[in-house]
């Protein structure tokens, strides 16, 4: 972030509550990162018990903490304050794609088919739907409009089962589904597209009138860059925090319990911060 740049302040962190009927393994992805765009001032974690935990990078760098819930009820609580842009998400009308054989190494596994992104079944969808366009910007802003007109949000309408090649049969979805048809039809154009799960708020538009949730969106590399696009509102936000990326919502669970436990409570904060 450039230091010109206006900048506000958030606060950021959820809490769970477990109840287990054995000691639990379990790894929590809910940590914000910083980023060219968000800044970590501070954070802190709080846990019943003051269990140990370990924190560590997964293999797409994202933060992750590993902790063992006992048997009983356990609280675990992530605070954070962050500071962000006082702008919308950025963009570039002369974008362009890049070649398959002009990609960064590192770049070229977000052009293949993943658990949730069968990019390889929706090809000739995608190629029927998008293959006409020019290359760059607009046609990945096409898509992101598509789906966005495509899918009717409905809460609880999915489960963590539901693939890209199932929301678009259905045209229902949550936010995961809305990112996961994106990059599914980004992919099968060639263009590498990546899952984002992370905070955003509701700083300058108007609130979806629903609890606060994480939120899930996508990333399409264009140029010699990722840039955000979130098809679940396809227009342009602030406040993006993010805490994980990966092919999919499959490698950037929020928690994995090697268990069963029963998830009690599930709260989530992404607001800005009152002084």
């Amino acid at each position: 972030m450039s230091n010109d740049v206006p900048t506000r302040t958030l606060d950021l962190g959820c809490t769970f509550r477990y109840s287990s009927l054995a000691p639990t393994a379990a790894v929590f992805q809910v940590a914000g990162q910083e980023s060219p765009t968000a800044k970590i001032l501070q954070e802190s974690w709080e846990v019943t018990g003051d269990l140990p935990m370990h924190h560590y990078r997964d293999l797409y760098d994202n933060p992750c903490t590993r902790l063992v819930l006992p048997v009983g009820v356990t609280t675990l609580t992530y605070s954070a304050r962050a500071t962000v842009p006082d702008a919308f998400d950025s963009w570039d009308e002369s974008a362009a794609e890049i070649a398959p054989t002009e990609l960064p190494d590192e770049v070229l596994v977000y052009t293949l088919a993943s658990r949730y992104c069968e990019s390889d079944v929706l090809a000739g969808q995608a190629w029927k739907k998008f293959g006409h366009l020019d290359p760059g910007y607009h046609r990945v802003q096409a898509v992101n409009t598509f789906v966005n007109e495509w899918l009717t949000y409905l809460t609880g309408s999915t489960t963590s089962t539901v693939t890209a090649m199932d929301a678009f049969a259905t045209g229902r979805g949550v936010c995961r589904d809305f990112a996961h048809l994106m990059i599914t039809f980004c992919r099968a154009l060639n263009i590498p597209a990546r899952y984002v799960h992370g905070y955003i708020t509701d700083m300058d538009v108007p609130s979806p009138g629903t609890p606060m949730d994480f939120h899930a969106w996508t990333q399409i590399w264009l140029g010699d860059r990722w840039w955000d696009f979130d098809p679940r509102w396809n227009s342009p936000r602030k406040g993006r925090v993010i805490i994980g990326t990966g092919r999919d919502a499959a490698d950037v669970a929020m928690v994995t319990t090697y268990g069963a436990p029963w998830l009690q409570l599930m709260t989530v904060t992404a607001q800005e911060a009152v002084e």
